[in-house]
């Protein structure tokens, strides 16, 4: 894991991140001591959430696997990606099929250092990143368009991220952006933490009080309003564990779907 006392300039260890607070959930060694006392304190009151973020994590997998196996999705744009793991987006989706383009947006110092040394494309493919701000969609979309064609059909990944949006017009917006620049055929993909238990409002409380990038809760209801005007992909907007499941796994409480853009 990082040497707290060896850290470049542009990165802050005295303030916990999410993609490093995430990395520690999911067992990576890709984060600062302040990252782990943040995640050791969740995981003091709940437990499972290191378990639930893997289980989040299969979804992206199981999701992206459908985009561009039975969807014939061929490019891929994953808005905040975080830090890299096994499997990653463009994995999945390259092994699938190796032509594929993956655009990866985030505006975390650590997590571009390790996409730029990490995220290695299949050579048939293309694997980019782009350092910005998920809430300036005009600069996410002119970057990723240099890599994208937006003619043809993206699947734009929302993962875990829209909770850092507090605003449900603001973050309502970002998505209408990012599905306003692609075309018919194109997808949206996403999960993020339902209200539904007090565990897991106590865990978003604990989290916010030391995070620097606080973390919103919403109903399944406005989660699934940001697919206002999309097909759901069965089985719709369901706890992550019940879309297309592979394994017999209880339900958690963040929802996932995939929707297509008609």
């Amino acid at each position: 894991m990082p040497n707290d006392q060896d850290v470049p300039p542009t990165l802050d260890a005295t303030v916990p991140q999410t993609a490093r607070i995430w990395n520690f959930l999911l067992g990576g060694k890709d984060n600062f001591a302040i990252d782990r006392a943040v995640g050791e304190q969740i995981l003091a009151s709940r437990p499972e959430l290191a378990e639930n973020a893997r289980l989040s994590r299969a979804f992206l997998i199981r999701a992206v696997r459908y985009l561009a196996g039975e969807a014939g999705v061929r490019q891929f744009l994953d808005i905040g990606t975080g830090l890299p793991t096994a499997n990653n987006t463009h994995q999945v989706a390259q092994e699938v099929a190796p032509t594929s383009k993956v655009v990866y947006v985030d505006n975390d110092p650590l997590v571009l250092s390790h996409a730029r040394a990490l995220l290695t494309s299949h050579p048939d493919g293309v694997t980019s990143y782009i350092n910005a701000d998920m809430f300036d969609m005009g600069l996410v979309l002119s970057e990723a368009a240099k890599t994208l064609d937006f003619s043809q059909p993206v699947a734009v990944l929302f993962m875990g991220v829209l909770g850092h949006v507090e605003d449900d017009a603001v973050a309502q917006d970002m998505v209408r952006q990012a599905l306003k620049a692609v075309p018919s055929g194109s997808f949206l993909a996403t999960y993020d933490g339902a209200d539904i238990t007090p565990a897991n409002v106590e865990a978003a409380r604990i989290w916010n009080e030391s995070a620097a990038q606080p973390y919103h809760l919403r109903s399944p209801a406005r989660l699934a309003s940001f697919y206002d005007g999309l097909e759901l992909v069965e089985p719709g907007l369901v706890p992550v564990t019940l879309w297309r499941p592979e394994d017999d796994v209880p339900a958690i409480d963040q929802f996932g779907a995939v929707g297509r853009k008609p």
